[in-house]
């Protein structure tokens, strides 16, 4: 199963049924705060729910089409990142994440990014990575900036949440891209 350490006392780990208490109590601990952006928030009513997404996340994982990882800092559920199905086709993929309010501000999530950029284009092969932020969501947008992804456009009012529509930046990495930045800061 993928496992890998990111920064010291982080760790990311496949996420799996046993996950879904530590998972589930992580979203209830900051539902308001991950509601803002996120519209699953509130369809997520109990441990119930979350082993359903685990279940669709390892069915994903099983079929090769990319996986979720939980984030755990210090031992902890912090958050999740995971992928769209990869699409082989064209060689790209989707990424998308989330992390609880008090572990943002430390670097955790540029690494979590990092770390899966690394696996999409060393492990899996592939051309392109993709990210969608909300316009409004500007901690979300400095990850792929921190990262050197490229501002690709505006999906406008391409998620509705909540009753109201948000516009989406869309950030996009190649893989060319990635190993000369690579290259550049070791």
């Amino acid at each position: 199963m993928f496992s890998k350490q990111i920064l010291p006392g982080v760790e990311l780990k496949l996420i799996e049924d046993r996950h879904a208490p530590a998972m589930y109590s992580a979203i209830s601990a900051d539902r308001e705060y991950l509601r803002e952006w996120l519209p699953w928030v509130d369809s997520t009513r109990s441990t119930d729910d979350t082993r359903d997404f685990i279940e669709k996340s390892l069915r994903q994982f099983a079929k090769n089409e990319g996986f979720h990882a939980g984030i755990w800092v210090d031992d902890e559920y912090a958050g999740t990142i995971g992928c769209q199905a990869i699409n082989w086709l064209n060689r790209k993929v989707e990424f998308g994440y989330w992390l609880g309010s008090r572990y943002t501000g430390r670097g955790v999530m540029t690494a979590a990014v990092s770390a899966m950029c690394d696996h999409a284009f060393e492990e899996w092969n592939l051309n392109r990575v993709q990210l969608q932020c909300a316009a409004g969501n500007v901690r979300s947008q400095a990850i792929p900036r921190r990262l050197g992804f490229t501002e690709e456009g505006v999906i406008q009012q391409g998620q509705l949440l909540y009753g109201q529509f948000h516009d989406l930046i869309v950030f996009g990495m190649l893989r060319r891209v990635w190993e000369r930045n690579r290259k550049s800061t070791r």
